[in-house]
């Protein structure tokens, strides 16, 4: 694990350097870059290395003189490696033009470091074995990613997605520490491998508070209430690291337990099955009822780990029913679309950065036309809009393709694996539905028609590092989807991690199916770009006349004569309106010659209104109340440390 441990420590050193340069705002960019990408790069060989190998590295270090914080990469770990360093590498390059307000160099230092905290824990979060090294570098993470979401701070709505973020992590953090205590109770060791020794009651008990502390980082519904806020307030290159990589060590998380506890009870599977269905419908339904573009993809996050937890519940139930077939099929699906899902909404968020960065909103119905002007971002958004629909022949077509087949090898079972799986079926047909009318909306408002509002007008797409960035994602999104039994060997590796026994011929035959669906849309995709390009070579030179469409009566259209955000989605919210409930603030027009006038939608996300009810706001009028332990007294302080010493002192 040489390799492993060195890469780190390179990605560490250009945080620490970052905050030393930082009144040398150029030299500390070049530095921070080149060696959080650098260490990223070697971190990503020896994960791509050690998924394609067989055996197990382990290593383990003395904490304190006490505990031992040990280590180490499997399959499983490796997979996970390999998307925290791949999307972690290209935000990283993303971030050198995106990051360029000189005058906030030591906020951008700061962020560095942060940042290569963030990636270092995430990948020490992965490779934990013991409870002890787990629940230490996952706390890093929570406060390192805190930091970079209120980036901002001298912003009111910064503050809040940050103390949104802070409550959620740490309540879920409780609940894992209930976990791992009641392991502990019974066991004795902080070692994972005890956990399978476990009473059958103490295991369910475990893997429920588990599944409510992980997925609370995950973003599963309801627990997902800081999400939309945190991810358009983190900056963009973050915000595709949190949504494309971070949320995913809550779903390693969730994993790490079902396999740990070794106990193949339906119970999971349908715990998790149903959980992504919610997740899924609701997630993509909230999606589609936004008006800040990032705010969209946030909530979409919450979507794409619904779509991951059916393929993962639908594994779950095959293995508890006795079904390889569907298990493999299932356990496949979900891992893909862990990968696949890191890469296109990484390309999203970065996409939604650049119009952000060029025009300084991210209202959808600000903006309008840009794809006029910027080109590669249009054509690399439309690309990740595409994946991100499940269509072919890109990479989102291939994992949630994987998972439709699980469930309908599911629908052969009888009793609750039947209704499962039908519940899974037509979820996921659901959700493809709902997703294509959202970035339908997305590439229809935002890159269409014409500039709603002058920030729409005369943009510029510079910025050769973050073009980089995105074409590489938009063309792995591309070669996975065209290609995909170069990738399906990635999960397969990963689920052999797992110990479930899987045979891994038997998905050869779908594997096989899936090459075939996707070379049939792309040869359709090449023959449609042949035409295209038929078309341009003969009207090549010719005079080309621009005039107005007919306008239905309107001589002088305007840009407010183009469909809205809100009206574009107002049609699928109403049929949701009892899990979505829509605000609506516009005065009634009244008299011949009315005076101006105004429409403001807000759809309301039903877990967010009680969660603070019950959670977040009981929890602030807490610390509010403690706020006097807070003197600024430093001899204070030290009488609370004594005191705490000394009440230590009668438990030892």
């Amino acid at each position: 694990m040489n390799q492993f441990f060195m890469s780190l420590l390179i990605i560490i050193s250009g945080g620490f350097l970052s905050l030393i340069l930082a009144r040398q705002f150029k030299f500390m960019k070049i530095v921070a870059v080149f060696l959080l990408s650098a260490g990223c790069f070697l971190g990503l060989i020896h994960a791509v290395t050690k998924l394609f190998q067989s055996g197990i590295e382990t290593v383990s270090f003395k904490y304190l003189n006490s505990f031992s914080l040990a280590f180490q990469i499997d399959g499983l770990c490796a997979f996970f490696l390999v998307v925290i360093f791949l999307v972690s590498l290209l935000a990283t390059i993303y971030s050198f033009h995106y990051m360029d307000q000189s005058e906030k160099a030591t906020k951008i230092a700061a962020h560095y470091f942060f940042f290569s905290i963030l990636i270092a824990s995430m990948a020490l979060v992965v490779t934990a074995s013991n409870i002890i090294t787990f629940m230490l570098f996952w706390e890093i993470m929570s406060l390192s990613s805190f930091f970079l979401v209120i980036y901002n701070p001298q912003s009111a709505e910064n503050r809040k997605a940050g103390y949104l973020y802070f409550v959620f992590s740490h309540v879920g953090a409780m609940f894992i520490f209930a976990a791992f205590g009641i392991v502990y109770s019974y066991t004795g060791s902080f070692g994972f491998e005890a956990m399978s020794s476990l009473p059958d009651t103490a295991k369910i008990l475990v893997f429920i508070f588990s599944f409510i502390g992980f997925g609370s980082k995950a973003g599963v519904f309801p627990f997902h209430v800081w999400l939309p806020y945190a991810h358009p307030a983190a900056p963009s290159h973050i915000s595709a690291v949190m949504s494309g990589v971070m949320i995913k060590t809550g779903v390693y998380g969730i994993l790490k337990m079902y396999v740990l506890l070794n106990f193949h009870t339906p119970f999971f599977g349908n715990i998790v099955l149903i959980a992504g269905v919610i997740s899924g419908v609701l997630g993509i339904v909230y999606a589609l009822g936004q008006h800040d573009l990032k705010r969209l993809l946030a909530y979409s996050s919450v979507e794409n780990i619904g779509i991951i937890l059916i393929g993962l519940g639908i594994g779950m139930i095959g293995v508890s029913s006795g079904n390889p077939l569907m298990a493999a099929l299932g356990f496949t699906g979900g891992f893909l679309h862990i990968l696949n899902h890191s890469i296109f909404k990484s390309l999203l968020f970065m996409g939604a950065g650049m119009v952000l960065h060029k025009t300084g909103t991210g209202s959808i119905d600000a903006l309008g036309g840009l794809i006029k002007n910027m080109k590669v971002t249009g054509a690399v958004v439309i690309i990740g809009s595409l994946a991100i629909c499940g269509l072919p022949p890109f990479n989102g077509f291939v994992g949630e393709f994987f998972i439709y087949i699980a469930g309908f090898k599911g629908v052969t079972l009888d009793k609750s694996a039947f209704v499962m799986s039908c519940i899974a079926i037509i979820s996921l047909a659901v959700i493809g539905g709902l997703a294509l009318a959202c970035f339908t909306k997305v590439i229809g408002v935002v890159f269409q028609g014409e500039p709603r509002t002058k920030v729409a007008v005369d943009v510029n797409e510079k910025g050769p590092t973050m073009l980089f960035s995105m074409l590489i994602l938009a063309g792995v999104c591309i070669l996975i989807g065209v290609f995909p039994k170069l990738i399906i060997q990635m999960p397969i590796n990963a689920i052999s991690a797992l110990g479930l026994g899987f045979d891994n011929s038997l998905l050869e035959p779908f594997t096989q199916m899936t090459g075939n669906i996707t070379l049939a849309a792309t040869i359709f995709l090449i023959c449609f770009l042949i035409v295209i390009a038929i078309r341009s070579f003969f009207y090549r030179g010719k005079t080309i006349t621009k005039s107005g469409t007919w306008g239905c009566g309107f001589t002088q259209p305007t840009v407010k004569m183009q469909y809205t955000g809100s009206s574009y989605a107002s049609f699928i919210l109403d049929f949701f309106r009892p899990a979505a409930p829509l605000t609506e603030d516009h005065p009634i027009i009244k008299g011949r010659f009315p005076e101006k006038t105004y429409y403001k939608s807000n759809i309301n996300d039903i877990a967010e209104l009680n969660m603070n009810r019950v959670i977040v706001n009981p929890i602030l009028f807490l610390f509010d109340k403690l706020r006097w332990i807070q003197h600024g007294d430093i001899h204070l302080y030290i009488g609370y440390i004594l005191l705490a010493i000394v009440l230590l002192l009668f438990f030892i």
